[in-house]
């Protein structure tokens, strides 16, 4: 219990420091000229999500550019992701587990998504407006292991780390670019749901 108390106040203080100097490290990475420390900062607002990371992604697109920005948004947000699970998995699995077996929808829920895990955690990343602690914590806290979350986590978060770095840098360059880029996205992101749907329609039948 010690444990998983010191572990939740360590976080809360991190988060509660970034909160405070927040702007003060959005200004830094527009200034910055080491790519390896912004990756670190990066890989720090991930996995303390005070400042929403679209911003952060957009900010480091636009001092970057698109391709290394992308680049450098993207390994900032599979590192932090990678973490929280492994500070979940280590800290609160024997906890998590009881939680999600004790309630039979959400067992039922569990144990769908632990035989289709890559799936599910491919398709739940491409989908920008998932909550990404949500996707580390639930599958951190699941029987899914490590390289089974990580592989689908990692290669989902490509299209969407890779739109937020090419907003910030069109904003910058060229505004009406922007629109362009969403709609891309958009219709991949379209192409990707009915996708999943298909998929999901043909193994219900199955």
């Amino acid at each position: 219990m010690k444990k998983k108390l010191g572990l939740a106040i360590f976080y809360l203080a991190i988060g509660c420091l970034l909160y405070l100097y927040g702007e003060a490290i959005l200004g830094w990475f527009r200034d910055a000229d080491n790519v390896i420390l912004v990756i670190v900062m990066a890989t720090v607002m991930a996995l303390f999500p005070v400042i929403p990371y679209p911003i952060v992604g957009g900010v480091i697109g636009a001092a970057y550019g698109p391709a290394l920005g992308g680049i450098m948004t993207w390994t900032g947000s599979t590192i932090a992701s990678i973490l929280m699970f492994l500070f979940v998995r280590y800290g609160y699995q024997d906890w998590g587990k009881k939680v999600l077996h004790k309630y039979k929808n959400i067992e039922r829920t569990t144990v769908l998504f632990e035989k289709n895990a890559f799936l599910f955690i491919l398709f739940a990343r491409m989908i920008p407006f998932i909550p990404s602690i949500i996707v580390n914590v639930y599958a951190a806290l699941s029987r899914v292991s490590f390289g089974m979350y990580a592989i689908p986590s990692s290669l989902g978060k490509i299209p969407a780390m890779l739109l937020f770095a090419l907003v910030g840098d069109s904003l910058l360059t060229e505004p009406r670019n922007v629109v362009i880029t969403i709609a891309v996205y958009g219709f991949f992101l379209a192409l990707t749901l009915y996708i999943y749907q298909q998929w999901r329609k043909k193994h219900e039948q199955g």
